[in-house]
């Protein structure tokens, strides 16, 4: 079962196209890492699916119906990102015990054991914490509502990185207790690739790729060599990046026979997940480097 369906979903803001017939589906009870630059359209998006935005044209269905307004796509829905806000006449404890009225599978016991292991004070007042603070309490309400649908935008801005580790484990550890369709927009790739099932890979408000995790560790690869070589073995169209530092280095589309590399005497080595994420969104494919190549 598909649990969001995008057909050619388009967002216009401020007369541009923020969101550019986006085509994707989502399947039940899996977790999708959302990957993209600055600006690529990750949070419209993300806010359009929570029923938060609506779209400008093409087709959503969540839940099988239109998000935006939904009552029940937001009774099953949380979004969770740094920008949530809570009222200053409740306390933190106040906070969770309120949330268990709304979220029909809130898991009270879980929220107190997380809290506590991360040393809130009940009486503490949401707006008065550091940011980091904010975004572990955040990630508390996220994971306890245990809502069939939960959206995580940046979840760990701010957060130390023992606390980010603690909160991706947390996450994997409840999710195979109680299974629901996560998705996680991160800029921290190297940290969340384990947790993810699927990448779906957001340039330029489209879809640039959508892929099991273990298709995007294949989807290329890196070869150093000869030059004439390696266009030999490969077209153009192909090369994600290139790198001339110390010697021919380029990172290729992973559809080329590695036997026949491997005779040209080209050296093959994989690409990790966020290398290759940063290689597919730039807007070039050479590096910073080639800014100070004068000649």
């Amino acid at each position: 079962m598909n649990v969001i369906e995008c057909k050619q979903l388009v967002k216009m803001q401020r007369n541009q196209k923020t969101l550019d017939h986006v085509n994707f589906s989502i399947k039940e009870n899996t977790i999708t890492g959302l990957i993209g630059r600055n600006g690529a359209g990750k949070t419209t998006l993300l806010k359009i699916i929570a029923g938060y935005w609506r779209k400008t044209a093409g087709d959503i269905n969540v839940f099988g119906v239109n998000p935006f307004n939904s009552l029940f796509v937001s009774a099953n829905t949380i979004f969770v990102d740094d920008q949530m806000s809570f009222s200053n006449s409740l306390s933190l404890l106040d906070l969770l015990e309120e949330a268990g009225r709304f979220y029909p599978n809130w898991d009270m016991s879980l929220a107190k054991r997380l809290f506590d292991y991360f040393g809130f004070l009940p009486n503490q007042i949401h707006e008065n914490l550091s940011k980091g603070k904010k975004s572990t309490f955040n990630m508390i309400i996220g994971l306890a509502a245990h809502c069939p649908l939960t959206i995580f935008d940046e979840p760990t801005t701010g957060m130390d990185v023992s606390v980010r580790k603690d909160f991706y484990r947390a996450l994997l550890k409840d999710y195979l207790e109680h299974p629901r369709t996560i998705i996680i927009s991160s800029h921290h790739l190297e940290e969340v690739e384990d947790l993810l099932e699927d990448i779906l890979l957001i340039k330029d408000g489209r879809v640039h790729l959508h892929l099991t995790v273990d298709g995007f560790k294949e989807y290329a690869v890196g070869l150093r060599g000869n030059s004439a070589l390696i266009y030999q073995l490969v077209n153009e169209e192909d090369v994600l990046y290139t790198n001339r530092v110390g010697g021919e280095y380029v990172i290729v589309k992973n559809t080329f026979s590695h036997q026949q590399a491997k005779r040209l005497g080209l050296e093959i080595s994989p690409v990790t997940p966020n290398d290759l994420c940063v290689y597919l969104t730039n807007t070039t494919k050479g590096g910073i480097d080639d800014v100070f190549k004068t000649s």
